[in-house]
Formats: structure tokens, C-alpha cells, sequence
């Protein structure tokens, strides 16, 4: 069997990569391993413009942000199902100095503003700095978009469900790779968490960090807005939002604990005036870095051999630019933003 690419991974960046290679016109042949709970299926799809207690703003959302959107718009076109919505962030201030803080950013970036309708939160939520509001935020049906994606590589023959062994891999004089029975140009690692494991790239300064999520049903809260105030409260499908998450970067192992759950519920308690039901808790380690950049591009070695992950908690935001960067450099040598560019962890690589 031969095929121009094998890409590793149907998450978020394998997701695009394909879709962007095919749209090049390129061969590809996705290798992915179904799992419950990877970082993109449990991922919020948040697209936000700032970040952080300082409301700073996320790394080049001026480029990132336009982009996605237009690319989530047009694939819910090709694939006739929903995948975008705008639904703008009711950050709740949890200190007047918080409450102060926003208003001083309010003064000089242009995503933040307030809400013209604070009021009509109080039958909903026990709060008593006000709120700001974040706006535009976008909120990707993420689930629905990597379920579409496979449905689309099964009907195209382009997606093989199995372990991906490594060590079947053979590079030919870094000129093309062969796994298995499939002969390919080059093979693109988008694997995620598992990235971090991979015996050619396992030196970049990965840094595992584990989310865990709550799903509970609150049916009286309206689904128009994402609600934050330590955790936030994304709406998710019918009566069910996605709470959550955590960042840990030490954990003993990638299950659930009792204590983010407590964290949940004693928050929920204090801050909802509305019942709840916690229908599913559960955790995913994503794949972060200590740059908190993304890895995108082809190993200084083997150069048959490339890669697209790091995204960190931001995949929904920066995959669709960076595996767009990718393809444009696979197929027509232009640059990738030398930020994101894995060449630059050349010398690491070339150990």
C-alpha cells in the first residue's frame, strides 16, 4: 500500500493535519488508537482571548483566533454538523481586587467588556463583586468534529483503528518510511500525551499536565454564555456542562481523584442557587511543554519524520493555524513561525 502521508493521531492536530493534506490534494493514511478519554475528547473547545489572573492576551489570538473560526465555519459546511457557536465568557469577580484588576484591563484591551445584563444572572449564581465579560469567545463542538473526521476517513478507506508500534517503523535513508505494509514519503506524529514517549522526539521539554473534568446536569441554567469563577462551567449538550479543569504537573497517576471532585462540589455549593447532578468525572494528561509553544515541523535528523503537538490546553485555538503552517511547509517549503518550528531544538534532536 502506498500513500503520500501517514499521520499518528486523529485528535485535535491529526484532525486537521489530514484534512489539510487531502485538501493539498496529498494521500493520507491515519493511524489512531480509540481511547475514552484522550486530551481532545475531554478538552472544553474554549476559544478565548485572554488568559490568566492578569487578563493577558493568548499568544497571537489576533492571527489564531480569525483563523479557526473561519476554518471551523467551513467545515461545518463540508461535513453538514454543528461545530461553532459564539458564547462569550460572565466571568464572575471573586474579590473586589479581582474586580478592580478586570476594570483596569477593561480601560485597554479591546476583548473585555460588561455585560449589559448582570442582573439577570443573580436567579442562577450567588455572586457579589459583579462581572466582566470576555468577548468573542467560541465554543467548538470538539467531539463532533473528531467523530465527523473519522466518519469521513472510514468512508475514504484513510483510517487504520489499531496500536501504532513504533518499532515497526523504517526510515529509507530519511527519502520516504515504510510501517508495515504501507510505504509513505514521510509519517507525521500527532500522538498527543504519547509524544512524550516517542524514542524520536521524547527530548523536546515536554510537560505532561493532567486535567480532570466534571459533567453535570444543571437543567435550569441557560446554555448562552460560559461562566467562570475559579472553575468554569461550559455548556455541553441539552442540560449537561462541562466543569472543570484542573492543571496538575505532579500526579501519581491519569485517574480521577476524590479531591478535584470535593473542589467541585464545594464550589458548585457556594456559588449555584440552582440544583445540580454530577453525572461523569473523569481525567486526561495533555500533552504540554515548558514553553507553552507548539511543536510543529520535520526532525533535523530524519527528516522523513515529522511532528505536530504541544498545544498544550490550547488545541482547539492554535491547531487549525499550526497544522495549516505544516501542510504549507510540507507541500510548498514556506517557513513555519520560528516559535512553533521544532527546528528549534535542533541540537537536542541531533543527539
Amino acid at each position: 500500500m502506498e500513500t503520500d502521508y501517514i499521520i499518528i493521531g486523529q485528535g485535535i492536530c491529526g484532525t486537521f493535519l489530514s484534512y489539510y493534506l487531502q485538501k493539498a490534494g496529498k494521500k493520507v493514511m491515519v493511524i489512531n488508537e480509540q481511547k475514552p478519554y484522550t486530551a481532545s475528547k475531554a478538552a472544553s473547545g474554549v476559544i478565548n482571548p485572554v488568559t490568566g489572573r492578569r487578563i493577558v492576551r493568548t499568544w497571537m489570538i489576533e492571527e489564531v483566533m480569525p483563523f479557526a473560526v473561519h476554518v471551523y465555519q467551513q467545515l461545518e459546511k463540508e461535513l453538514d454538523v454543528s461545530l461553532i457557536e459564539q458564547k462569550n465568557i460572565i466571568d464572575f469577580h471573586p474579590t473586589p481586587q479581582m474586580k478592580i484588576a478586570f476594570e483596569e484591563r477593561l480601560k485597554e484591551e479591546n476583548f473585555l467588556t460588561i455585560p449589559n445584563n448582570i442582573h439577570s444572572f443573580q436567579q442562577y449564581f450567588n455572586f457579589y463583586f459583579d462581572a466582566g465579560e470576555v468577548d468573542p469567545c467560541w465554543l467548538i463542538d470538539i467531539n463532533n468534529l473528531l467523530a465527523a473526521w473519522r466518519k469521513k476517513l472510514i468512508e475514504q478507506e484513510s483510517l487504520i483503528e489499531e496500536y501504532f508500534d513504533i518499532n515497526q517503523l523504517i526510515t529509507n535513508n530519511s527519502s520516504s518510511i515504510t510501517y508495515k505494509n504501507i510505504d509513505a514519503q514521510k509519517i507525521i506524529f500527532c500522538d498527543g500525551v504519547e509524544g512524550t514517549e516517542n524514542k524520536f522526539f521524547q527530548l523536546l521539554p515536554y510537560s505532561k499536565n493532567k486535567g480532570e473534568v466534571i459533567i453535570a446536569k444543571i437543567p435550569d441554567l441557560p446554555g448562552t454564555n460560559i461562566f467562570k469563577q475559579g472553575f468554569v462551567i461550559v455548556p455541553w449538550k441539552e442540560d449537561l456542562f462541562w466543569i472543570g479543569s484542573s492543571y496538575e504537573w505532579k500526579f501519581e497517576n491519569e485517574e480521577p481523584t476524590t479531591l478535584f471532585r470535593k473542589k467541585v462540589e464545594a464550589q458548585l455549593n457556594q456559588w449555584l442557587k440552582i440544583p445540580y447532578e454530577i453525572i461523569e468525572h473523569y481525567a486526561s494528561v495533555r500533552p504540554a511543554n515548558m514553553e507553552r509553544r507548539p511543536f510543529a515541523g520535520l526532525h533535523p535528523v530524519h527528516s522523513s519524520i515529522g511532528l505536530l503537538n504541544g498545544m498544550g490546553t490550547k488545541g482547539c485555538t492554535l491547531a487549525p493555524y499550526f497544522a495549516h503552517q505544516l501542510t504549507e511547509y510540507l507541500i510548498n517549503n514556506t517557513p513555519i513561525n520560528p516559535l512553533a518550528d521544532v527546528q528549534r531544538f535542533s541540537k537536542i534532536l541531533s543527539r
